[in-house]
């Protein structure tokens, strides 16, 4: 770079230093995972690092007042295309103002209260943000539900969260609400978007007037609950992260004032397609709203590329996972049109010239062969996104160099960030104007990144959750005294700010679509078989979840006996009976988890996990490290093709 960031922005941070250790990066998907490397010593890193709040924060209000104030001082203003069987319809900040206002009074003739739990299960659509926005208008609280989740999960949060009433989405999630309502004590109603939830709650509350509305929606402020969203924990029950209208209006004002070029771009929009359940795409949702960007969704992924032609957004986000999937078939259709090596080499060009941006050395040849692949190859691949997309957010998981250099070189600026919901999304975050690929950014304006001495990654903001939902002592557990958020997550900050992930301190896996799944749910199922002794969930950073299993050395024998199977444990482990009885623990394990958390694959070892071994410890605890460590081939081949 021509200038050190820290020169550009210089005034806004105060930092303290030492000398750390340098850990491996998070490598990209598309690059096999490397063993951590030594420690750089070399290099210093900075131990805490603070981004100066530079734009006012509303202390009064809540999320509501963006809905009103569209529709008073720009009403005629899209700000949403709707998928129908018909197409794409706009609907204006009027429009949406009167249906959100028109759910909201069928809520409270419904006997919603102020403070009370309305549950959303369902795909990411435009009821899911006309839902949320009603259920604010009535004064109550958001629970999201993922829609893949299980009866037993929806059951927990249910009851959990003491949700009084649950907006599904289609007659199977109906179903598994059916399963579980007799055991949810203060669930009272249950209405299907599908079986016209809008139009029976507008009818419910067509006696309920404005006035009742608006005294409503304005008796939250800034500190009043707007949502409970349930992240997986160790324990495999789900906690309850208690987020404000405040959380959300300090993460927005700073984020929407960072990512200025996203936001206030002429003609900007964006195609929602993650789950609305997880924070990510919930903080873009609000966020579009408040900036008036247009927003659509897309539900059905067989759809996207269909969707994303004809909505044409400007920006998207998305999880590393989707960014593969583009690269990886892009990759196999020009070998099978006989023009991989082209693309081979308009990748490697596309990667050079990015480099070459941070560098600011790009050679004539590299700057020569990207223009001739921009007409070539890029404009198709910025084709595949709609056309007029500039700009990605990426999270949930690590994205890599490789791909961020990539997507930058052809033209569509990958900017990852990083965050956790108990952090209302993003605590840090690359900007066009200030990037390093391979980083997650700088800390957002207001927020304070710290390095412990174990390395874990602490962090202080307005953004910072409240605490978990009746669990005092895991909110002890996440924030110390003195505020600070404890994120499980080990890294480094550099000389300029910059934040790298280095690893993950806590055990919590996440998938490479951004998926948080606890292990232990997995795992404590399927050691409950009797031909199971230990077994070990995988799958950070890798497409689906995994499990490699050890065999019961006592149960194994007699199971073989009953069967007329060889004794031999090692004749065994090809044995297609056996196998079979693998895979129904496997089948049975899953049912407690939801498809995304499910394993998808599982190897059988031929090993035994002992303490002499190293791999049990004295109470019996794995070391998951050590198996890592020890079956690193074995893990590779549950992904191999």
């Amino acid at each position: 770079m021509a200038t050190r960031l820290s020169d550009r922005f210089g005034a806004r941070v105060r930092c303290r230093w030492r000398r750390t250790s340098h850990g491996s990066t998070p490598s990209s998907p598309v690059e096999p995972r490397r063993a951590p490397v030594e420690p750089d010593v070399t290099r210093s890193s900075v131990r805490e690092y603070s981004t100066a709040l530079q734009v006012p924060v509303a202390t009064t209000g809540n999320l509501t007042d963006d809905v009103v104030r569209n529709a008073t001082e720009d009403p005629e203003r899209v700000a949403f295309s709707r998928r129908t069987t018909e197409g794409w319809r706009d609907v204006t900040a009027r429009q949406f103002l009167d249906e959100v206002r028109s759910v909201a009074k069928g809520l409270v003739a419904a006997g919603i209260e102020a403070g009370d739990r309305v549950a959303l299960l369902s795909r990411t659509r435009y009821e899911w943000t006309l839902f949320d926005y009603a259920i604010w208008f009535a004064g109550a609280v958001t629970v999201p539900i993922y829609e893949t989740s299980s009866a037993e999960q929806i059951e927990w949060i249910l009851e959990d969260s003491g949700a009084r009433a649950v907006v599904a989405e289609t007659p199977e999630h109906t179903a598994r609400l059916k399963e579980v309502r007799d055991r949810v004590d203060d669930l009272h109603h249950v209405w299907s978007i599908e079986d016209n939830a809008v139009a029976v709650l507008t009818t419910l509350g067509h006696e309920i007037g404005d006035d009742v509305i608006e005294e409503r929606r304005t008796t939250a402020g800034p500190d009043s609950l707007a949502t409970l969203i349930y992240t997986s924990g160790t324990t495999g029950h789900p906690k309850g992260c208690m987020l404000t209208h405040g959380n959300f209006m300090f993460e927005l004002t700073v984020a929407v004032a960072e990512l200025h070029r996203l936001f206030d771009a002429e003609g900007a929009s964006t195609l929602l397609f993650l789950p609305l359940a997880h924070v990510f795409a919930r903080i873009i949702q609000i966020g579009c709203v408040r900036a008036r960007v247009k927003m659509g969704h897309s539900a059905d992924i067989k759809h996207l590329l269909d969707d994303l032609a004809v909505f044409k957004p400007t920006f998207i986000l998305a999880v590393p996972r989707v960014f593969e999937k583009v690269f990886n078939t892009a990759s196999q259709r020009a070998a099978a049109d006989g023009r991989g090596r082209i693309f081979n080499r308009a990748a490697d060009v596309a990667i050079a010239w990015s480099r070459g941006i941070e560098t600011g050395r790009t050679s004539l040849a590299v700057r020569a062969q990207h223009a001739l692949f921009d007409r070539l190859v890029y404009s198709r691949l910025r084709e595949a996104l709609g056309g007029n997309c500039e700009h990605a957010v990426s999270g949930g998981a690590p994205l890599g160099d490789r791909l961020g250099h990539f997507y930058r070189g052809i033209g569509v600026n990958v900017l990852e960030g990083y965050g956790l919901t108990e952090t209302t999304a993003a605590l840090t975050a690359n900007l066009p104007d200030a990037q390093k690929v391979g980083t997650v950014g700088r800390p957002l304006q207001g927020t304070s990144v710290r390095v412990a001495d174990d390395g874990e990654l602490l962090f202080k903001g307005g953004q910072v959750f409240e605490g978990y939902w009746h669990n005092d002592r895991a909110t002890a557990e996440a924030k110390d005294d003195d505020g600070w958020f404890h994120t499980g997550d080990v890294g480094e900050i550099d000389d300029e700010g910059f934040v790298r992930i280095t690893g993950r301190k806590k055990e919590i896996i996440v998938t490479a679509g951004g998926k948080n799944v606890a292990p232990a749910v997995l795992e404590d199922r399927l050691r409950g078989h009797l031909l199971v002794d230990q077994c070990v969930v995988v799958g950070d950073g890798r497409p689906f979840i995994g499990v490699l299993i050890t065999l019961d050395r006592e149960t194994v024998p007699t199971w073989a006996e009953q069967h007329g199977k060889p004794t031999d444990l090692a004749k065994l482990l090809d044995d297609v009976d056996l196998y079979a009885e693998i895979e129904a623990a496997v089948e049975e394990a899953n049912k407690a988890v939801s498809k995304a958390e499910s394993i998808r694959k599982f190897r059988i070892l031929p090993d035994e996990w002992t303490e002499e071994g190293g791999q049990l410890t004295p109470s019996l605890k794995l070391r998951r490290a050590v198996v890592m460590r020890d079956h690193v081939d074995e893990v590779e081949a549950l992904y191999s093709r």
